[in-house]
């Protein structure tokens, strides 16, 4: 058959389909790919003692895939939590800031019930009837009180919660929990993320082993003003809850408050972590609570960072590096002006070393500069200093450097030692796709 006809046949079929099933084409939408940046594969995470999970399908708003999880948390289980600080912050994440103050029996179990497809906020208070449905259903069907059962929704922002398709799946999934199923609970969560992303670390402890296991969703609606998404971190270590919280604030700011994919903050950022405390290892103090810390905010970076490579439409993960500045705050703000900004952003999408724009997102920054102090490097490429581009650069150098899928844009400002990393991605056409048709 001639190129000609074939193409006069293909437009025909078009046709008569889009006449058979008027609308029907118009939601005809791509294929999700996972993104270049990802992982090989789900990590081999730990059998957390204490950790049971379950994953069911629900019909939210996704069809033939798992959209509620849940986490049974052993009795004496001790719970921290860092969330959002949106003003528009949803039912969910307010219910689990109330409950996190409250005083609770040293031996209650806990649990976390999380759904895709719908964030439930910005619901009034038909929101927080769904919250308490959902929970008290955890609770009567667990044996464990309602202050400590935490829920979180992700998803759609602005509809009510259609709570009664998660609380009539309680009773399957309190019957299917079990302690291996933390991949399952990783894809359950998931929107418009790509791959599910999870993260452990094991610390050798005053008598045993200690284990930890993470697992995050995330990929737009990426900003850092805590959590920027949905993270849960599970321990079989033996820590006070006070503790607990205080590590888990302390690694906040350079990991999860360290990202970016497009600056908006999500309505519904919870991280929670849990410490059942069945490890064979004494409570954690001295030298063994510093190698805790040091694990676990590893595993809060390694699970940052995943968030990242799998940022919507995203090719590139790019880490923006600011040294020499004035002050910490000024570090912070050069660093995510660079990050945020769109035309660097598209220009790393093109692959185009267009270092005027970091120039330029520099001086919107409202931190301290001078033009005659700071350089600019595209990884080890010394691309301008001393107030000009360096004579030695080569356009080409900084071309062939952004052909690479992972960046670094270094500038050092030569005013202080103050110095700032933050995590991006690049802005693409499929970031627009994305998010065009979202509800759709």
């Amino acid at each position: 058959m001639a190129k000609k006809e074939l193409k006069a046949k293909v437009k025909s079929l078009k046709a008569k389909l889009k006449a058979a099933t008027p609308g029907v084409e118009a939601k005809v939408k791509k294929a999700k790919s996972v993104s270049p940046l990802a992982p090989a594969a789900f990590p081999d995470l730990p059998l957390i003692a204490g950790v049971e999970f379950a994953a069911v399908e629900a019909g939210i708003k996704y069809q033939n895939r798992k959209d509620v999880m849940l986490v049974r948390l052993a009795p004496g289980t001790a719970m921290a939590g860092v969330f959002t600080r949106s003003t528009t912050r949803s039912a969910c994440v307010r219910d689990c800031q109330a409950k996190l103050a409250l005083k609770v029996p040293a031996d209650s179990g806990a649990a976390i019930v999380v759904n895709s497809g719908n964030s439930n906020a910005f619901t009034g208070r038909v929101g927080d009837e769904a919250v308490a449905a959902v929970t008290i259903a955890v609770a009567d069907a667990l044996g464990i009180p309602a202050a400590r059962v935490f829920s979180s929704s992700t998803g759609v922002i602005g509809e009510p919660l259609p709570y009664a398709k998660i609380t009539d799946k309680i009773a399957e999934l309190a019957a299917s929990l079990r302690e291996d199923a933390i991949e399952m609970a990783a894809h359950a969560m998931m929107t418009t993320d790509t791959f599910p992303k999870g993260a452990a670390a094991t610390v050798q402890g005053d008598g045993g082993l200690i284990q930890i296991a993470g697992i995050a969703k995330g990929s737009g609606m990426i900003a850092p003003d805590m959590a920027t998404m949905l993270v849960y971190i599970f321990t079989d270590a033996k820590i006070s809850q006070t503790n607990l919280q205080k590590l888990l604030s302390r690694n906040t700011d350079d990991t999860f408050n360290a990202i970016t994919v497009d600056s908006d903050t999500s309505t519904s950022d919870t991280l929670l972590l849990a410490a059942t405390g069945k490890s064979e290892a004494a409570e954690l103090k001295g030298l063994h609570l510093k190698a805790f810390e040091t694990a676990l905010r590893g595993v809060m970076m390694d699970l940052a960072h995943q968030v990242i490579r799998d940022g919507e439409g995203a090719t590139k993960f790019v880490e923006v590096r600011i040294t020499g500045a004035a002050s910490n705050a000024d570090a912070h703000k050069l660093a995510m002006a660079i990050a945020n900004s769109p035309l660097v952003k598209t220009a790393i999408a093109g692959q185009d070393p267009n270092w005027g724009r970091i120039v330029a997102a520099i001086g919107k920054a409202d931190a301290e500069a001078d033009r005659d102090k700071l350089s600019i490097r595209f990884g080890d490429i010394l691309v301008a200093e001393n107030g000009w581009r360096n004579p030695d650069y080569r356009e080409e150098d900084g071309a062939a450097y952004m052909l690479q899928s992972d960046l670094v844009i270094a500038v050092d400002m030569g005013l202080g030692k103050s110095k700032r990393s933050v995590w991006t991605c690049d802005l693409t056409n499929r970031y627009i796709e994305i998010n065009a048709d979202y509800r759709s």
